[in-house]
């Protein structure tokens, strides 16, 4: 089962504030593009949950920043399920730079519909939930 996903990104120059470091705002962006591959490659497809009316909202998010990234830096961005339920996905990050852990985030996302109502996750976006929800407490 696929639980954790690794992608490079490298520092755009746009994405850096004006001591040439990657803005704190821009991690929350890669954290969210982390999230939407590593669901990719489990073979879910978010924009297909939304079509049939669920979304994942953002409960929480905290982040800790631990040493800066710089324009033309290639960082690794490692994404991990770190506990799920009925309704819930939480997400751990890391981002490195070479061997150097720059930061660490971690997120929990709700299932809801169009009126904000939570939902079920439905596991025929996420079938590798099935396995995780009978192994994990809900």
């Amino acid at each position: 089962m696929l639980d954790q996903h690794e992608i490079q990104i490298r520092v755009r120059y746009a994405e850096t504030d004006a001591m040439g470091f990657l803005h704190h705002a821009n991690y929350f962006v890669y954290f969210e593009l982390g999230r939407t591959e590593l669901l990719r490659a489990q073979g879910g497809n978010y924009r297909e949950m939304e079509e049939q009316g669920l979304f994942m909202v953002v409960v929480s998010l905290e982040c800790k920043f631990r040493s800066p990234a710089r324009y033309d830096d290639l960082l690794t961005l490692r994404t991990r399920i770190a506990k799920v339920s009925a309704a819930k996905l939480e997400h751990a990050y890391q981002v490195y730079r070479g061997e150097t852990l720059l930061t660490e985030a971690r997120s929990v996302l709700a299932c809801v519909d169009r009126g904000g109502n939570v939902q079920r996750i439905p596991a025929a976006f996420q079938p590798e939930l099935l396995d995780q929800q009978s192994r994990i407490d809900t």
